[in-house]
């Protein structure tokens, strides 16, 4: 049995603000939904509620608006059981949200007006050093300002505490970075896009590595996720289940890696309960709605 060592993430939080609908409409298209969900998101807060509900020892650090939406986000942020201390609240600006559509094939687009998530400091950041030092890994995504991201990958690099960065919304990543990466868990577009054009997965997760990305776990939607290594690939194939809706279900996945890993899982022992915490995430609408709890990965069946 292994002692479950401390997972810190920080990010964003959102309040995701979703409407289902035949198809996610073209440029100047107008098309019907049903009614609005109201539901807990952002890459940070799903990643770190996903991990909580799996067994994990997380503290989630964000940022917050004083304001309605930031109000109900850290109410249900405290039910889940984290701290409220590092949930810091931003007095000049409005909390995150995002706007989902979701249509009839579980697929979505997603844009976020970000607030107090961009308002960070490197001052936030040192508030919070002393539970980076001490972490086994840190999770990190890429809703807060990059130069925030670099600070925070260097101070946890210096204490030779593991990260994981999920490269969400994705950005360009410089060589200095990724080279302090113990872990990347790009999906497909994701992958072509911070290494060029390249079609092939395989080809654009060995050039990470080349980089000096210790570790890269491509996702791949519903064929599952594979583990790039330089002796080769290993696909994890995802479960075959009925899909409602795929948002939070890379976070879910996120979440459950960094669980897994810190409770002394092999790598792949641990993609593989990520990947199945991600397979029953689509079966639910919403983001946080959808996460599942530790009971549920360990007894599902297709």
């Amino acid at each position: 049995m292994f002692s479950m060592g401390k997972i810190v993430i920080i990010g964003s939080s959102n309040t995701d603000l979703v409407v289902k609908t035949e198809h996610i409409p073209a440029s100047g298209e107008t098309v019907m939904g049903n009614n609005l969900m109201i539901a807990s998101g952002g890459k940070g807060a799903n990643q770190a509620v996903a991990a909580k509900r799996l067994g994990g020892d997380v503290v989630f650090v964000a940022k917050l608006g004083k304001d309605f939406f930031g109000d109900n986000i850290f109410s249900l942020l405290m039910e889940e059981g984290f701290a409220p201390q590092y949930l810091m609240r931003e007095e000049d600006s409005a909390s995150g949200v995002a706007l989902v559509t979701v249509d009839k094939a579980g697929e979505n687009c997603i844009v976020v007006a970000p607030g107090a998530n961009y308002y960070w400091t490197k001052n936030d950041v040192d508030r919070v050093r002393e539970e980076i030092s001490t972490a086994e890994i840190v999770l990190l995504q890429l809703e807060i300002p990059m130069d925030i991201v670099r600070y925070i990958v260097d101070i946890a690099y210096s204490f030779g505490v593991k990260v994981i960065l999920n490269p969400a919304p994705v950005a360009c990543l410089d060589d200095d970075l990724l080279a302090k990466l113990y872990m990347i868990t790009p999906n497909e577009a994701e992958c072509r896009r911070i290494c060029g054009t390249e079609d092939d997965f395989v080809r654009n997760a060995k050039v990470l590595l080349d980089k000096g990305v210790k570790n890269v776990v491509v996702t791949l939607g519903g064929k599952g996720s594979a583990i790039v290594s330089r002796n080769g690939v290993k696909m994890i194939p995802a479960r075959k289940v009925k899909v409602v809706d795929t948002t939070a279900a890379g976070d879910t996945f996120n979440g459950a890696l960094c669980v897994a890993l810190a409770g002394g899982r092999e790598l792949e022992d641990a993609v593989r309960f990520a990947t199945d915490a991600a397979a029953i995430s689509v079966t639910r609408p919403g983001a946080q709605p959808s996460v599942p709890t530790l009971d549920e990965v360990n007894n599902f069946k297709e």
